[in-house]
């Protein structure tokens, strides 16, 4: 059984009947990979080591960059550099070799194959013999002429293309002309992190006694930081205990071009609103179990993105899995996710007023807050990858038959 998911099911709508049984298949997927510190590098690690703790075999091929040298694992077969026009026909033509090698999956994301909008993964794609799926990981609603146009190419080869949530699918169907029972429907992953006593961890750390409102991921312009730090100054004289983490490290491109200037305007402005006992930054790239650590102890998940348009959030989706208490901007990805206040409370305007005024509401209410929890717990469970997984193994399994019939 395959879950393809119509576009007027509710997200909340997903059959559990998953295959259970190992089907065998060796998997490529091809995206950033770690040691590159990107969230499409994380997602792409995390759906490879799922797949193969469920039994099935997967590798990579990792597209590098000329900025950093990479030291990849052993599981990365092939190297694609981003801007080298002929590695994306040499790796295709050496994974049309590979016999083993089933399904291809192909993480999309703008920015992060070369030429204008990307145009290169499609030298890539036009050569490839073998089935791919595609992972849309943003859809504009938008776009420009070429980036519709690559976008649109690239659905049409696929043999499936994901979306991840209703609202990325509609756009994909809307804008970008991929058929319905084309589209699939899988939540963003989130790791099954080891569940921890916030009371403990706060001591751990040396957060005992403060309320701790938190927003992690790369730090950049973009990530509308600043208006957390300026909601929180209309809050503290009322919950002098709150404390605001900021958990990350410099985006490794904006530092490469920029520097520390964003993380050094933050800091201006926390010292101009007289926050310095209020606001704390962890400047550093954490590990999967530190992260969950952190989510562990937090009282309120912030995302405060300026950017209405922003369709997914992987850091959002990790405090879904982690049953936090979310405050939000009013971008797409939190619109749907946090629907009807059951999981997470949503500002009317991507300002520090509106932030306030929510996180305010939160911290008043112990059982708003408690509410929030378990309803933010009981999607997450349904998100995290052992069960994203199996939906990739599901549907893959589908695409190779249907394949075999013909």
């Amino acid at each position: 059984m395959v879950i393809n998911l119509k576009l007027e099911r509710p997200l909340s709508d997903i059959p559990s009947l998953l295959k259970e049984e190992v089907m065998n298949m060796h998997f490529l997927n091809l995206s950033t990979y770690p040691p590159k510190q990107c969230g499409i590098a994380t997602f792409s690690k995390n759906l490879r080591d799922n797949l193969v703790r469920l039994g099935e075999r997967a590798s990579i091929a990792a597209i590098s960059d000329p900025y950093y040298y990479y030291n990849y694992s052993d599981e990365v077969s092939y190297i694609v550099q981003q801007h080298e026009l002929r590695d994306y026909i040499n790796v295709a033509n050496a994974i049309n070799k590979n016999s083993s090698i089933e399904l291809v999956i192909i993480q999309h994301e703008y920015g992060i194959y070369g030429g204008a909008d990307g145009e290169y993964l499609l030298l890539f794609t036009s050569h490839l013999a073998k089935p791919f799926v595609l992972v849309a990981h943003t859809a504009l609603p938008e776009p420009s002429a070429r980036q519709r146009s690559v976008l649109r190419n690239l659905c049409q080869q696929a043999a499936v293309v994901v979306a991840m949530t209703k609202n990325s699918a509609g756009l994909l169907s809307s804008i970008y002309g991929v058929p319905e029972k084309k589209l699939y429907i899988i939540h963003h992953g989130v790791p099954a992190f080891r569940v921890r006593d916030r009371k403990q961890l706060k001591q751990e750390y040396g957060y005992e006694g403060r309320t701790l409102v938190t927003t992690f991921g790369l730090i950049g312009p973009g990530k509308g930081i600043e208006i957390g730090i300026k909601a929180l100054k209309g809050l503290v004289e009322k919950h002098e205990n709150l404390m605001y983490l900021i958990v990350g490290k410099t985006h490794p491109m904006l530092l490469k071009h920029e520097g520390e200037r964003y993380r050094e305007m933050l800091n201006d402005l926390i010292n101009s609103l007289g926050l310095q006992n209020n606001v704390n930054f962890i400047n550093k790239f954490l590990e999967p179990e530190e992260l969950g650590e952190y989510l562990y102890m937090t009282d309120i998940y912030l995302s405060p993105y300026p950017n209405r348009d922003q369709a997914i959030s992987g850091t959002l989706a990790y405090a879904l899995g982690c049953g936090r208490a979310i405050v939000s901007t009013p971008h797409t990805y939190a619109l749907e996710m946090l629907s009807q206040g059951q999981r997470g409370l949503v500002a009317a305007d991507a300002n520090p007023e509106s932030l306030a005024e929510l996180l305010d509401r939160v911290l008043s209410e112990p059982d708003l807050k408690l509410l929030l929890e378990n309803g933010a717990a009981k999607l997450g469970d349904r998100m995290k990858w052992p069960y994203i997984a199996k939906q990739y193994v599901s549907l893959a399994g589908s695409i190779l038959e249907s394949r075999i019939a013909i």
